[in-house]
């Protein structure tokens, strides 16, 4: 009685084409006195009423002196009917039609199966705030990532949230690929305002992957600054992924690259030892992978990088052990190691003292030498540093690569690891180095 009851102030309130629309459908019912239960067609229209409607909803209820009754919203799974043909349309025009994009997220790429560590942490906080709606760290985020390091687990993770917690959000979710063949058509059919349309004004969030894949495609360059400027006038946000930084991508409209840099821009780099066995764990776990943790330590020490093939190697393992009856064992791993990513390499001292006389243009005699020079000391540091990083191999032979003893090793480490707390710079250097030493040599 109490829904009933209320009606009449609830249209009177927010006037009869709102209530026509948006209260009409719905049917109520209380439970236990204490829950108004309030039944719609489907989630996005409970949650277009629940976001709009629902302060309007407690404010009737206390008026006819009902207080402290708890609302709630469930679906009932039935569509709303179709308008006879005559009648006005019953969808508001800025509401899009259809979630056609839903059926491309993979069911998988979630905030909660999204490993976080120190590689990630902050492109993950930031699509967590852009999904929660938060201005924490801005509307507008670019995440930089290399082949299967989670970029596209992020955006679907936010699309995935959004759906669920927000359905009435009008989010669009595509790749620059999907973007530029989406506007080919619109051009050729001569209807570009819709194109416009959609990506500006009926529009609150949006998601692009891979920008890279724009360079040199001059007309999609300008539309998409445009809607950038649009979107970000009116503060919508936009989520942008790549496998470049804005100034590494080729054949961009400096425009475009501006727009690209006015947020937050944040790399994710190659998870380490730690998140990487808890990837490998977790993996093991979804796909009912006994994995005994000598074993997992094993493939978390060599396979490092691209999230996929940590996936790929516990499936090998997987099928194995199905076949042949057996758990897991360290041949087994190898067989599937290789399979996999290859001959694994071992790194050693001499190649990574090579490397980086390489990178910092010195000679291996100057590394080797008495020279006490910082041009020539600090190259020397951060080679011992990378050796005991990289591989391991005792103190003496990381010396014996740069005619040092170990106790010079424990020295430069330690002044690496100092400078590297201190010093961004020398941070970001280190960082560039491991991340091309691994390339280059695993």
């Amino acid at each position: 009685m109490t829904w009933q009851s209320i009606q009449t102030n609830l249209s009177a309130k927010i006037g009869a084409n709102a209530y026509s629309l948006w209260i009409s459908p719905l049917t109520g019912e209380t439970v236990d006195d204490k829950t108004l239960l309030l039944t719609g067609p489907d989630s996005f229209f409970c949650g277009c009423v629940k976001e709009k409607y629902l302060a309007a909803i407690e404010q009737c209820l206390a008026q006819s002196g009902v207080h402290g009754m708890e609302v709630q919203f469930r679906t009932s799974g039935k569509p709303l009917p179709e308008p006879p043909p005559e009648e006005a349309q019953m969808r508001l025009p800025t509401m899009p039609v259809v979630r056609q994009f839903t059926k491309t997220l993979n069911p998988r790429y979630t905030f909660d199966e999204f490993m976080v560590g120190g590689s990630n942490m902050l492109a993950h906080s930031a699509c967590s705030a852009i999904a929660d709606d938060r201005v924490d760290l801005g509307n507008i985020v670019y995440v930089n990532a290399g082949t299967g390091l989670g970029k596209s687990h992020l955006t679907h993770a936010v699309a995935h949230h959004i759906v669920n917690e927000h359905p009435q959000t009008r989010l669009h979710y595509l790749t620059a690929q999907q973007l530029t063949a989406e506007m080919v058509k619109e051009i050729k059919a001569n209807t570009m305002m819709n194109f416009k349309r959609k990506y500006q004004k009926q529009c609150d969030v949006l998601l692009i992957e891979d920008v890279h894949t724009l360079s040199g495609r001059v007309k999609t360059q300008s539309e998409l600054a445009e809607t950038l400027d649009v979107l970000m006038e009116s503060g919508k946000r936009i989520i942008l992924t790549s496998s470049k930084a804005p100034c590494d991508i080729a054949d961009l409209d400096e425009g475009l690259r501006s727009r690209l840099t006015y947020g937050l821009i944040t790399t994710i780099n190659p998870p380490g030892l730690e998140t990487r066995l808890r990837i490998i764990r977790r993996k093991a776990t979804i796909h009912g992978l006994c994995l005994p943790s000598d074993i997992a330590e094993y493939l978390a020490e060599n396979v490092k990088g691209d999230v996929r093939k940590m996936e790929s190697v516990v499936v090998s393992l997987k099928a194995q052990a199905a076949l042949f009856k057996v758990k897991p064992d360290l041949g087994m791993v190898k067989e599937a190691l290789q399979a996999v990513i290859g001959q694994h390499r071992q790194m050693s001292a001499e190649m990574i003292r090579d490397f980086v006389a390489g990178q910092f243009q010195v000679t291996i005699n100057d590394l080797q030498s008495k020279s006490r020079k910082r041009l020539v000391a600090f190259p020397r540091q951060v080679c011992m540093y990378l050796a005991r990083k990289h591989t391991e191999l005792p103190l003496s032979a990381i010396g014996q690569a740069v005619n040092r003893d170990h106790s010079t090793v424990v020295h430069a480490v330690r002044k690496i690891t100092e400078k590297i707390v201190r010093d961004g710079s020398v941070r970001g250097q280190i960082e560039l180095l491991s991340d091309k030493l691994e390339k280059k040599f695993l």
